[in-house]
């Protein structure tokens, strides 16, 4: 059971129009490596933990990624909002427009449209829990990515805060994988 507070987990207050950064935290809403597919990955995984510690902290993990989903949704809304045809071509977001308006859609920066294919879910516990860190480290690189494409200090706090949690999360597997190892 979930309590759902209506509000961020960490404030997401952008005031400039980006287009351009917009398009590129696709990556964290809809692609391959996203927020959600982390998400989904911990919370199909957990059921074959085979201790209740490792099971609540796939799905404590699970949910906080949602959490972060919701983060980077509301970037990318907040770096939208507003845009012009315009822009909406400067930005090579025409393609999605046409299907979606600024409508965020669940796909990558390039359009690629998400897809359960990209979960990682082995029914084994050291392959999961060390698929999971690979994970972890691929969203802490792609954060820092975005961070260096931007110069809006805006768009760089929500970004960094999000960074920091994929670096907890990554110890937190590495502790979780080494207590099944001593199983």
């Amino acid at each position: 059971m979930w309590i759902y507070e209506k509000r961020l987990q960490y404030p997401v207050r952008i005031k400039r129009r980006d287009l351009r950064m917009a398009r590129l935290l696709y990556a964290q809403y809809g692609g391959a490596d996203s927020e959600l597919a982390a998400s989904l990955r911990y919370l199909a995984q957990r059921y074959t933990m085979p201790t209740p510690e490792t099971k609540a902290l796939l799905t404590d993990i699970g949910t906080e990624e949602l959490a972060h989903w919701e983060m980077i949704g509301a970037m990318i809304y907040q770096l939208s909002a507003g845009a012009s045809i315009q822009e909406i071509k400067s930005a090579g977001m025409d393609a999605n427009y046409v299907g979606h308006r600024l409508g965020l859609y669940l796909q990558d920066p390039n359009g690629v449209p998400f897809t359960a294919a990209v979960l990682q879910v082995k029914g084994e516990p050291i392959a999961d829990l060390t698929e999971d860190m690979a994970a972890e480290q691929k969203a802490r690189v792609t954060y820092e990515n975005l961070i260096r494409l931007t110069d809006d200090p805006d768009v760089k706090d929500p970004l960094r805060f999000l960074r920091e949690r994929e670096i907890v999360h990554f110890q937190r597997f590495g502790e979780a994988l080494e207590s099944i190892q001593r199983l």
